[in-house]
């Protein structure tokens, strides 16, 4: 698929964030598979930005402060145009954490109606763990900027000739999942609705997520940009692999309940044969197993 692809060939500057245009005007950036560090700053996440003929959207902001100002100079070597907009797709960390690079533009962040509440709810937890993670210096600039946009069902946004259609979900991978859609090339942003390569992590609700991902396999979208994974993957596609580890994790934790079974039998047997086909499998499996094992404990 790469070779599909521009490659946007960025200066040789350190602080310009690499990005691939996966279609016409899409800029994705890539995050590593790896827990936030003083290496990587918390570039964990997939980010990127959408250039229409007016201004720009970006779309989530990566997993620090310093990531948020590359991604920055990444699309201040690609347009001159006015970044509008800011656009969260949902409240972690790896994806909000590099907001506050963008407050010179005058940007309005966008999110979900209850982005803010939890957001809010956990910001003392994110500054902390970012802070033992990557540094006093790295967590300095730090900002959790308030929703200008707050999306409670759907809402078009214009770029200029360019229409992005920003859908606010119900309880799935978090309360707050937001995805967007770009009309003029078929490009669907899943935010962390979908996760590629990397294990997902379930902070909401599995059975919620799995109707969300009926809900998104109707859309018209020819390519998918996932929160975690490849830059862009064919749609639906891109989906297959997390819904078969969500349903094995639903089946799986429902028979163990059936038979009495406790979580630590389901965390040491419910799709265990997953664990090859995840990045930070151990990392993840065992949480969300447990969050699961609640959620269907009193059906």
């Amino acid at each position: 698929m790469l070779g599909a692809w521009a490659l946007w060939a960025a200066p040789a500057r350190a602080d310009v964030l690499p990005v691939i245009e996966v279609a016409p005007g899409v800029f994705v950036h890539a995050g590593r598979h790896a827990e936030t560090d003083a290496g990587n700053e918390g570039d964990i996440a997939n980010c990127g930005f959408i250039v229409g003929a007016e201004a720009v959207a970006v779309i989530d902001t990566g997993g620090g402060p310093a990531v948020g100002r590359h991604l920055r100079e990444a699309v201040r070597a690609r347009t001159a145009l006015p970044i509008r907009y800011v656009v969260n797709t949902h409240m972690h960390p790896d994806h909000v954490l590099g907001n506050a690079a963008f407050q010179e533009d005058g940007a309005r962040t966008v999110a979900h109606q209850r982005f803010q509440a939890a957001l809010m709810a956990r910001s003392s937890h994110y500054l902390r763990m970012f802070e033992d993670a990557a540094g006093a210096d790295a967590a300095r600039d730090v900002a959790f900027l308030p929703v200008a946009i707050a999306v409670s069902d759907r809402l078009e946004i214009d770029l200029g000739g360019r229409i992005l259609d920003l859908v606010a979900h119900p309880p799935a991978h978090t309360d707050n999942d937001l995805t967007v859609f770009d009309r003029q090339t078929g490009t669907l942003w899943t935010g962390d609705l979908v996760f590629m390569e990397r294990a997902p992590a379930v902070d909401g609700t599995a059975l919620g997520w799995l109707k969300a991902l009926d809900t998104l396999a109707a859309l018209p979208a020819q390519r998918a940009v996932p929160g975690h994974g490849p830059p862009a993957a064919p749609w639906p596609d891109a989906a297959a692999g997390l819904r078969r580890y969500l349903e094995q994790l639903v089946t799986g934790v429902r028979a163990v309940q059936k038979s009495g079974g406790t979580i630590q039998r389901a965390i040491a047997e419910v799709a265990a044969q997953e664990k090859t086909r995840w990045q930070l499998f151990d990392e993840y499996h065992p949480r969300n197993v447990t969050a699961v094992f609640a959620e269907l404990e009193w059906e």
